[in-house]
This record gives C-alpha cells, sequence and structure tokens, in this order.
C-alpha cells in the first residue's frame, strides 16, 4: 500500500514557477515509477511527467523544457518544478505511484495561473 500526499500548488501569475511536492509511504517507494498527472476543467486527466525507478523521465509536449520532475527515494519524495507557466497548465495536479499491478493516486492539488 502507498499514500500519497501533494502539496505546493496556489495561484501564480504567468511567467512565474511553483515546485510541486508528493510525499509518499510505502516500503518499496523506490521500485515505483512516479508520475504527476493534471486534469482541467471539462478535459481529461493527462500525464504531465514521469519517472521511473532508474530515473528515466519523460514528459508531455506541452511542458518540454519548462517542467521537471525529480524523486528522492530517500525521502520517499518526488517533486515537480513548473517554471514559465502558462494559463493552460491551471488544473489540478495528482501524484500517481506504479508498480504493476498496482496503483495510487494522491488527492491533488490545484494550479492556477492567472493575471
Amino acid at each position: 500500500q502507498v499514500h500519497l500526499v501533494e502539496s505546493g500548488g496556489g495561484l501564480v501569475q504567468p511567467g512565474g514557477s511553483l515546485r510541486l511536492s508528493c510525499a509518499a509511504s510505502g516500503s518499496i517507494f523506490r521500485l515505483y515509477t512516479m508520475g504527476w498527472y493534471r486534469q482541467a476543467p471539462g478535459k481529461q486527466r493527462e500525464l504531465v511527467a514521469g519517472i521511473t525507478s532508474g530515473g528515466s523521465t519523460k514528459y508531455a509536449d506541452s511542458v518540454k523544457g519548462r517542467f521537471t520532475i525529480s524523486r528522492d527515494n530517500a525521502k520517499k519524495m518526488v517533486y515537480l518544478q513548473m517554471n514559465s507557466l502558462k494559463p493552460a497548465d491551471t488544473a489540478v495536479y495528482y501524484c500517481n505511484a506504479n508498480l504493476p499491478p498496482s496503483d495510487y493516486w494522491g488527492q491533488g492539488t490545484q494550479v492556477t495561473v492567472s493575471s
């Protein structure tokens, strides 16, 4: 069982930055592929960024060069550094832990980019 708690969301102006954090419980956190997803009103949930147990990363085309995902296995933390934020980045951001067949989600944190 893995319990995920996101933090760091908020209101930011276009061009600003935020750092999301995801705190995880569970003894085998290091084996999970971790991801950040987001869901905007009226839209499907989409993958923003993912990082494997080995540290390989992938990003949605819309955030490449602006967002960076990282993990600290010793602290059981995953981070999403978001720079050059745009209004289109406004959404609820969810942390995900995946190790088939297990799949866990956090409760989400709201990110609003607006002037």
